[in-house]
């Protein structure tokens, strides 16, 4: 953790990092473009997470040659993921490691790119997110831009009043270590397995998971 600088506070990113719905999301995709004959991997996935759904839809719509609008893929797609919402798994390590800085009274935020009702679905069995002393979701009205665009880390920062040269972020999508690098701030990347480790060139730590992470190392830069 040598390229750390201290901090005073600690964002999370949600899917991919807290909770396991990445998996969901390709279930809740597959079932739509899979009725065109199309097949939805990491080969696509990759370069949208992260990303806001309309952007995200819109490349998939061109990576696909989808013979639908990218609205009408989200029309369809809405559905199937609220149902999996629901018994959103949480990611191994996150609750506990959560609760730990709770414990030391270290300021936590959450900043995610779903919006306030999909995110309700989402922590529906999982009332660890209480120890969260901000949380800020992408229909938020002071997000004038989603991921990579920075504003969302930048309004978790005003919430927990931290200057965001000292926040540290976590993230697993490359949009998101984008974005947590153009609001200034340090970020530990958590890519998914799929991903290309070698592309997160803009993080200051790559680790394989919250659970390989060394909690009392990290601490260490904690003001």
């Amino acid at each position: 953790m040598q390229d750390l600088s201290p901090f005073r506070a600690i964002i999370f990113d949600l899917d991919g990092v807290l909770l396991d719905t990445e998996p969901l999301y390709t279930e809740a995709t597959q079932a739509v473009v899979g009725e065109f004959g199309k097949v939805f991997d990491w080969s696509v996935k990759g370069d949208m997470i992260g990303r806001s759904a309309l952007d995200g839809a819109n490349y998939l719509a061109r990576a696909l040659d989808l013979p639908i609008a990218p609205e009408e893929y989200l029309r369809r797609r809405k559905p199937i993921l609220e149902a999996l919402f629901v018994d959103a798994p949480e990611m191994a390590g996150a609750r506990q490691l959560v609760h730990h800085l709770h414990r030391r009274r270290l300021p936590v935020a959450l900043a995610t790119s779903s919006d306030h009702a999909q995110f309700r679905l989402k922590i529906t069995h999982h009332e660890w997110f209480a120890d969260f002393d901000a949380i800020v979701c992408g229909d938020d009205p002071r997000v004038a831009a989603l991921k990579p665009a920075p504003d969302i880390f930048l309004v978790a920062a005003s919430e927990l009043d931290v200057p965001p040269a000292e926040c540290l972020v976590f993230e697993d999508s490359l949009a998101g270590v984008t974005a947590a690098r153009r609001a200034g701030m340090q970020v530990i990347a958590v890519p998914d397995p799929n991903m290309d480790k070698g592309r997160y060139v803009e993080a200051h730590l790559v680790v394989d998971s919250l659970t390989s992470l060394d909690v009392d190392a990290l601490l260490a830069y904690a003001r």
